[in-house]
């Protein structure tokens, strides 16, 4: 009988082993009941509660071992017949009743442990987990920050400000007088005068937010008009040429058109001719009976001065058009850039092609050549820069001039130094006996279309898409003057028989700039729009 008690105590004592045994795995959220996942939990910011519920668990589970086996019998044991008392009797029991009495209050401090459980412990979650105060709780709405209007693709510096919020102004209290020299008269008490009925209050509409205008700089006054002709160029003037006499100059336009002006009775002489497409370069002939001009129809033409006659057609054929073009001194040979990338030696004399250099991977927007005429400098949109033999056709140098396209070239007067203009906004000057860059010309803001030496070869004139021609000391590199179009880019430059800049631009006019700076008078207009 006693054997089947013990075994009958043996079930609770298991079902409390094995409640106390699984507590930790529920902890663990029953995905990591490993050694390593015992390990950190025990390594816990709580490791008291894992650890009793696996001491009692296991003392629950050796007790159930115990009783179930009847190793912890409850009573002494006597032989039969052995009386109980007297001097025969036994005097202690043989069984552990002191142990099987704690093993009997071992499923009470089990339950207790597992209702302590069930109550919060200060900050730390279930499993002894510390709750971040910086993480949402499950159930509690994330609170969204607050949104930004910040245009998208826009620079968060260059955002127009938003406009302040109206703020109504209160008058300022009505600042008492500064007393008089005099006490004060003591005040009187007031008159007993029946109360007046207030008046009946009219309804205030709903306040409306009022959104003050936004705050514009002051524009500034709109420049006068410019003067107009009907003779005029009726787009861009993008060449500028003075005759080898000085007397006149010649024009190249996107209207296709070249004209002849006379500068001392500022007026057009003649419209010299027109291209199939928009016109890119006009040049005298040393002789000053003739000019080539060229354009994007791929042409070269010679023309008579005089009447404008066509005596010659260089076609460029598959070479694309004539973006460039340049002179020899003695006038025998002519170089042009092209589409394509190719440059282009001409025979002037015989009217037929006498080299064709190919090596440029990109446009050519630049030539020149030297004042001895053995040597041409030719320059591409990629930056890329190269000197040709004239004669024999053959690169003798190429370097990578800029970081951007060249866009205007002009050899000094002794021949061994060479200055560019780029899209990358530099001057630059280069020794071509070493190819190394000797001075560097800065100041534009936009890229430099145009250059131009004077006679004296002191001064240089650039032209640039910031709309400004500046004038540089060749000696320092210092910018001497700097004239303002305001009307849009400046294409062409050129020096005028009395040391003047001329310019040529956007705007249509032909203007004329004093050589020490100041304002320019337009010296022949653009036509009506």
């Amino acid at each position: 009988m006693d054997r089947l008690a013990d075994r009958l105590f043996a079930l609770p004592l298991l079902a409390a082993a094995m409640a106390c045994l699984v507590r930790p795995y529920l902890l663990l959220g029953g995905r990591d009941f490993t050694w390593s996942g015992m390990v950190r939990m025990l390594h816990g910011p709580a490791t008291l509660w894992p650890v009793v519920f696996l001491a009692v668990g296991a003392l629950c589970l050796l007790g159930a071992l115990l009783f179930w086996a009847g190793l912890l019998p409850g009573r002494p044991s006597h032989p039969t017949g052995t009386p109980l008392f007297g001097r025969d009797a036994e005097t202690g029991p043989k069984g552990r009743p002191n142990l099987r009495r704690a093993f009997f209050v071992l499923p009470v401090i089990a339950v207790l442990v597992l209702l302590a459980d069930q109550f919060p412990r200060g900050a730390h979650g279930p499993g002894g987990e510390v709750a971040s105060p910086s993480q949402p709780k499950a159930n509690e709405p994330k609170i969204p920050g607050p949104k930004t209007n910040e245009p998208k693709g826009q620079d968060v510096a260059s955002a127009p400000p938003a406009p302040e919020p109206v703020v109504p102004q209160t008058p300022p209290p009505t600042a008492s007088p500064p007393e008089a020299a005099n006490p004060p008269a003591p005040p009187t008490l007031p008159a007993l005068v029946p109360p007046t009925p207030p008046a009946p209050v009219a309804p205030t509409p709903p306040e409306v937010a009022v959104i003050p205008p936004p705050t514009v700089a002051p524009l500034p006054p709109a420049p006068s008009p410019l003067p107009t002709q009907p003779e005029g160029h009726r787009d861009a003037v993008v060449w500028l040429a003075v005759a080898p006499d000085g007397h006149s100059i010649m024009s190249a336009s996107t209207d296709h058109t070249i004209k002849l002006w006379d500068i001392a009775g500022k007026h057009l002489i003649r419209d010299l001719g027109v291209h199939k497409d928009m016109a890119r370069t006009a040049l005298f002939m040393p002789d000053g009976v003739s000019a080539l001009t060229a354009g994007d129809d791929g042409e070269i033409v010679q023309r008579r001065l005089s009447d404008g006659a066509v005596l010659h057609v260089f076609s460029s054929g598959g070479n694309g058009g004539v973006n460039k073009l340049a002179i020899s001194p003695n006038g025998k040979r002519a170089v042009s850039g092209h589409d394509t990338g190719n440059v282009i030696v001409w025979d002037l004399e015989k009217g037929v092609v006498l080299h064709v250099m190919s090596g440029h991977d990109w446009s050519v927007s630049a030539v020149a050549v030297s004042p001895d005429g053995k040597q041409a400098l030719s320059g591409s949109i990629d930056g890329t820069l190269k000197l040709w033999d004239v004669e024999t056709g053959k690169q003798l140098r190429s370097w990578h001039g800029h970081e951007q396209g060249t866009y205007g070239a002009v050899f000094t007067a002794d021949g061994h130094q060479l200055v560019t203009g780029s899209g990358d906004y530099t001057i630059r000057l280069w020794d071509l006996d070493s190819g190394r860059e000797v001075r560097r010309f800065e100041g534009h803001e936009g890229t430099v279309y145009a250059l131009a030496l004077s006679a004296d070869g002191k001064r240089l004139v650039s032209g640039s898409l910031d709309g400004t021609a500046r004038l540089w000391d060749m000696d320092t590199g210092n910018q001497i003057a700097m004239f303002d179009s305001q009307t849009g880019p400046i294409y062409a430059v050129a020096f005028a028989a009395d040391g003047t800049v001329l310019t040529g631009g956007d705007d249509r006019t032909i203007r004329d700039w004093p050589a020490i700076g100041g304002d320019g008078v337009v010296l022949f207009a653009g036509a009506p729009e």
